[in-house]
This record gives C-alpha cells, sequence and structure tokens, in this order.
C-alpha cells in the first residue's frame, strides 16, 4: 500500500516504557504499525485511544512521532519455498537467500476445532531410545522438555530434528545465542537435512519482544504443511521460558499488576493458545509440539512448567545420571499420556512390557542405591539391579543412544537377560520365551 493512503497520526497522548497511545479509527487489534520508523503493534483499543505495543522500545521517540498504521496484522507467505530457509521472527530470509513467494497468511490465528480433530494414533519415533522406549511420541501431541540452563537441550532438540520421522520440522528459536543459531545451521546443513527443516530465530541480540511472534510463525508455517499439503510435522520451540519472559517484560512494561513469579496473568492461556494449536487431522496431516521449558534451580513449581504442566500431555525429564557421566531422560520425572496409544499397536507387541519391567528393575536399583547411602548391606539382586541400571542409562536412556525402535527393544531385552533371571523379570511367559537372550 502506497505510503500516501496510509492512516498517519502525529499527536501521541502517552508513552510509557514499551507503549504509546494515539488517537485513531478505523485500527484493528494485532494490526502493525510504524512508530518513528520502529514496528509497532496494536494492543488495546478504547473507543478512539489506540496503544500501541513498540518491538524496540520508546526510549527517544517525541510525543509528534509519526504514527502510520499498515493495516494489517503479522503475517507469513507460506509455500513450499519455506523449506530449508531460516528466518527472523517477522518471517524475513536471514540466511542470505531470496525472499520466498507464496500466499500471505496472518499469524496468531484460532487452533483447530476439537470436533475437526482426530484421536491421535501415528507413532512419531525419534531415534532416542530413552523418548521411544518409555515416553513415546504421538502425532497431534504437545509435550515439553523441563531441562536446567546448564543441560544440552539444544542438542537434543536437533538431534530430534535429524532423527525424527516426520515430513517437516519446523524450528522457533526464542533467546538463542548467535553460536546456538550457527549450531543448528551447520548441525543441518553438514546433515543434509534441510529440505524438511525450516528455521524460525530470535536470537539474544534482537529485541526480547520480539519472542512473542516466533511461535506464531512457526505455527503457521505448520499449519500450511499439515492442513494444505497433509504432511506430518513437527514443530520444535525453544525455548519456552525465554518467550514467558519476554510476555513479562511487555506486561511490566505496560504496567499490568504481575501475578505468579512476576509473570503476567493471562499466563495460562498464552501458553495455551500456542500448545493447543497441536492436532492430528481427519486429512491425515498432524502438528506434533515439542517444547523445551528450562527451569530456575530446578523449581518445577515455577509459574512457567507449572502451568505448562495442565496444558500439555506429559513432560520430558532432562538430567545428569551421575554414574555414566551422560544426560539421559529420567524415566521416573517424564511421562507421555498418549504413548498407550501406539506402544504395542505401532510398535512390537513386546513395547508395553519390557517398558514396564525394566523402569520397575530401574526403581529397585534407586531402592538398593538408598540402602547402600544408609550402610546397609546388599543382596546379590540389588547388586544386579544398580549393575543393570548402569547399563540401562548408559545403552538406553542417554541421548546419544540412536536406536530404531526394534533395536532399542532388543537391546532391552539384552540388558535384562544380562543381569536377570526370567522369572525376577515379570513379564508374560510367551514374550520371555519368544524374546529372551541367552
Amino acid at each position: 500500500m502506497a505510503k500516501a493512503f496510509q492512516k498517519i497520526y502525529t499527536k501521541i497522548t502517552q508513552i510509557t516504557k514499551a507503549t504509546c497511545s494515539v488517537k485513531a479509527t478505523d485500527v484493528g487489534y494485532d494490526e502493525l504499525a510504524t512508530v518513528e520508523g520502529r514496528l509497532a503493534q496494536v494492543v488495546k483499543i478504547i473507543g478512539d485511544e489506540v496503544t500501541l505495543q513498540i518491538f524496540e522500545g520508546t526510549e527517544g521517540i517525541p510525543s509528534n512521532a509519526e504514527v502510520v498504521f499498515l493495516g494489517k496484522a503479522p503475517s507469513l507467505k507460506v509455500g513450499d519455498q519455506l523449506a530449508g530457509r531460516f528466518f527472523d521472527a517477522y518471517g524475513n530470509p536471514i540466511d542470505g537467500g531470496p525472499v520466498p513467494e507464496g500466499e500471505e497468511r496472518p499469524i496468531g490465528g484460532p487452533s483447530v476445532n476439537p470436533v475437526r480433530r482426530r484421536q491421535p494414533s501415528e507413532l512419531i519415533a525419534t531415534g532416542i531410545a530413552g523418548i521411544d522406549l518409555n515416553n513415546t511420541l504421538v502425532s497431534g501431541q504437545k509435550i515439553p522438555f523441563f531441562a536446567d540452563p546448564d543441560q544440552p537441550f539444544n542438542q537434543v532438540m536437533a538431534t530430534v530434528a535429524l532423527r525424527a520421522e516426520t515430513d517437516k520440522i519446523i524450528l522457533g528459536g526464542m533467546g538463542m545465542t548467535y553460536d546456538d543459531y550457527l549450531y543448528f545451521k551447520n548441525v543441518f546443513s553438514n546433515a543434509g537435512a534441510l529440505d524438511r527443516i525450516i528455521c524460525f530465530m530470535n536470537t539474544t541480540e534482537d529485541p526480547a519482544v520480539e519472542r512473542l511472534l516466533v511461535p506464531d510463525m512457526a505455527l503457521t508455517a505448520a499449519e500450511y504443511f499439515a492442513v494444505d499439503k497433509n504432511e506430518k510435522v513437527l514443530v520444535l520451540l525453544s525455548d519456552m521460558t525465554s518467550y514467558a519472559d519476554a510476555l513479562a517484560i511487555v506486561s511490566n512494561r505496560m504496567d499490568q499488576i504481575p501475578s505468579k513469579d512476576s509473570m503476567p496473568g493471562s499466563l495460562y492461556s498464552d501458553l495455551a493458545k500456542i500448545y493447543e494449536k497441536a492436532a492430528q487431522f481427519p486429512t491425515g496431516g498432524s502438528i506434533t509440539i515439542l517444547a523445551v521449558t528450562t527451569l530456575s534451580g530446578g523449581d518445577i513449581t515455577h509459574a512457567v512448567p507449572d502451568n505448562t504442566g495442565y496444558i500439555t500431555e506429559g513432560q520430558l525429564f532432562l538430567r545428569r545420571d551421575s554414574d555414566v557421566g551422560k544426560v539421559i531422560v529420567d524415566p521416573f520425572r517424564s511421562l507421555s499420556r498418549l504413548k498407550q496409544l501406539v506402544q504395542g499397536k505401532k510398535t512390537r507387541e513386546d513395547h508395553p512390557q519390557i517398558m514396564n519391567a525394566a523402569v520397575r528393575l530401574y526403581a529397585d536399583a534407586a531402592n538398593a542405591k538408598t540402602k547402600l547411602e544408609n550402610g546397609f548391606d546388599l543382596t546379590d539382586y540389588d547388586e544386579r539391579a544398580l549393575a543393570f541400571a548402569r547399563d540401562y542409562s548408559e545403552y538406553i536412556l542417554s541421548i546419544d543412544v540412536n536406536l530404531n525402535t526394534t533395536e532399542m527393544l532388543d537391546k532391552t531385552w539384552s540388558l535384562l537377560s544380562r543381569h536377570f533371571k526370567p522369572a525376577e523379570v515379570n513379564m508374560k511367559q510367551e514374550l520371555v520365551e519368544k524374546y529372551w537372550t541367552n
């Protein structure tokens, strides 16, 4: 639209740390504008009083600044040209390539009507045995990684992106360092996997409030490939705590009263509108969301993980196992609430039984470790349980283990037979006779 036909105002009535207000008409919620050349977005309308959030902040903006309304909400041009590309929070290329062509669609639309969803039933194998064995992912599921900030969650996300058996992987990076951005770009390029990966990146050098656009950009692209192309799409979001921190910054600058842990009172709704985009569609396409939520000092009761737990269908916990010196997917604190929809149905018949047996024996090892720490003598069974737990952590639970579903089950059978007798694993006799390794 030519500037001559755009709505332009030059009298700002109020300026705060992040917003400005102007009297204007025929303006819509979420509409974009520029204030003294800085990108802004309409966040509140009361009568003819329009409040705009300025992404770069209001410092240095005079009361007679030129406010130009652009007549549209944030949008993304969707099409097959998105594949293999890196974009910023506004959907602009940051990889040196051309601007992609396609249909322009507004971001942040409503989630799918529940009656248009299908019961999730398709397996998403990640190649990480600690996930696929105990907490199997299902297409259309939404599940977070809970991890301390010093854990290698970005490496896990990159690994999932390369190994996951899906049509498209869409990565939304929020508050990443430039090194993280280069890491993802180099890993994907070197693996030759760029043709099915799309990335939207906000780094620590970019304004924090731009992080708020990244999930909607990623999910708008995901909806195109899942709904229009009937593809299985896996959306990886890292880090949702950075997203929530950006929400808190904006809320604070708008002088809103904070809720728990300095987070805005709308936190639950803000997170839910993202996670509820996960769906299995009747036409065969699906959107699965795997997101990282970093924990401050391991505090699971913080508002961000606490609200996330109510919205999502389980969680995956990363922790460092001191016995083997590796980061593992913790079988005790991790949970996929939809795993039973595919275990033993889309995977081998012994999957549910061997998962339960291995976790039970791992728990016996934890009890044995408690006995040892308290100075009690260990039985022969205790010693074998501890040896099994070390092998189980190293060869199954560790995030660097790359096995397909059949190899993962065979390996677990092998570990069981190495440390226990058939009668000690408490499994169906026909399965023991069929799969036990001598």
